[in-house]
């Protein structure tokens, strides 16, 4: 009855005459081709079996909600996705580990790495992985543009934090190359929330360590990351330099994207220089558009080896859309730039995934943090949507045990 009454008023002013679904058939214009329909038209192909069962594990860990409650899969205690603003906030609200000999029941296994001793300016990202993990509260693991649902095609588990040394970076690196080592030896893809980018070496390393297979690197920042020591240590300006060194890390399947501006040390481009590393600029990317950058990226980071590992710098985003962070720069990516090439990147597989300089104090609105999250369920979406979540467990041919 209520679509009535707009039609007679429509009819009154004479709209009706102009025919509106008629134009939508144009033979230019059909809506059923575009993206938006498409995926509605995808999300009705999806299970539903994940989301069932969590609601069921909800009622039976929560209680049955009180008589007064007409949607009887609402539970007394909050379990789960639901209510968002509830509940104990787990990674995008995942089953947390508590043994994490249990990470290889998973496909992925998120850590953080609350270390900012490796930072030079702002201190502050120890606190990433607590902000990044808050505001996934807000997310759904179901992507409306990709057509994925993270809870019914994969499986996701939170390990918890690397119990990192303040102010000693050499024994946290080695605690976090261990940590790392466990979750990649078990098979599960390790997602890592830093922290700051000093992570980036140790991380790489925990990783090679239990493979013989090589190793290349697509690396986005505005920061090139690649001297040898600042302020006499290994700092968040030197991961790439230390992580290049490792007997199956090549500097020429480093690729960096982004870099530029007012902010790169001059050490560090005079080693890329030496080692013959990649970098492209905001500016390449503009001219030669997201898909061509994606494609060369891959055709670099790929040659000759046998996965590659993605390192993201959320300061390689326009500092105006990520506040939060130990070393904002103006210029650089917008976000929707940044997670496009990101989802083409990750596309093929990965073996591991950081995401670094989340600094929750400098933080506005969480927007950093957020975006921090984006970049981890943006990885693994296109990953599932392309069907090579898990391909890296091919390379894991030196396991370790603890």
């Amino acid at each position: 009855m209520h679509r009535d009454i707009p039609a007679r008023r429509h009819r009154r002013a004479g709209l009706f005459d102009r025919q509106p679904r008629q134009r939508l058939h144009h033979p230019n214009f059909e809506i059923r081709d575009m993206q938006g329909w498409k995926s509605i038209e995808a999300e009705g192909k999806l299970p539903e079996d994940g989301w069932r069962k969590e609601q069921k594990w909800a009622l039976d860990m929560g209680l049955p909600g009180s008589d007064s409650i007409i949607d009887k899969s609402i539970p007394t205690f909050a379990r789960g996705e639901l209510p968002h603003f509830a509940g104990i906030n787990t990674f995008l609200k995942a089953p947390y580990v508590e043994n994490v000999r249990d990470v290889g029941r998973y496909d992925a296994a998120v850590m953080g790495i609350p270390f900012d001793s490796g930072t030079t300016y702002r201190p502050g990202t120890r606190f990433g992985p607590q902000g990044i993990r808050r505001i996934s509260a807000l997310y759904t693991p179901y992507n409306y543009e990709l057509g994925v649902d993270l809870r019914e095609q994969m499986t996701l588990c939170d390990a918890g934090d690397v119990f990192t040394i303040p102010a000693n970076l050499e024994k946290s690196f080695d605690q976090i190359t261990k940590g790392v080592s466990h979750v990649a030896s078990s098979g599960a893809l390790p997602i890592m929330l830093g922290g700051d980018h000093s992570i980036g070496f140790p991380c790489v390393r925990g990783i090679a360590d239990v493979t013989s297979k090589r190793i290349g690197i697509i690396h986005f920042d505005r920061h090139i990351d690649i001297q040898e020591k600042d302020l006499d240590e290994r700092m968040h300006t030197t991961p790439w330099y230390w992580a290049t060194n490792l007997p199956n890390v090549s500097a020429t399947n480093l690729v960096q994207l982004g870099i530029g501006g007012w902010q790169v040390p001059r050490y560090g481009v005079a080693e890329a220089r030496k080692r013959g590393t990649n970098v492209l600029t905001i500016s390449d990317i503009e001219q030669m558009g997201l898909e061509k950058a994606a494609e060369i990226a891959l055709e670099l980071a790929w040659k000759d080896t046998d996965a590659v590992y993605i390192s993201f710098d959320v300061d390689s985003i326009d500092c105006g859309f990520v506040p939060g962070t130990g070393w904002p720069e103006p210029g650089g990516f917008l976000p929707r730039e940044a997670l496009k090439l990101l989802g083409l990147v990750s596309a093929p597989g990965i073996c591991g995934l950081e995401v670094v300089e989340v600094s929750p104090p400098y933080d506005t609105s969480d927007i950093t943090a957020l975006f921090g999250v984006r970049v981890v369920v943006e990885a693994l979406g296109s990953m599932v949507a392309h069907g090579n979540l898990g391909k890296h467990k091919s390379i894991i041919d030196k396991p370790t045990s603890f």
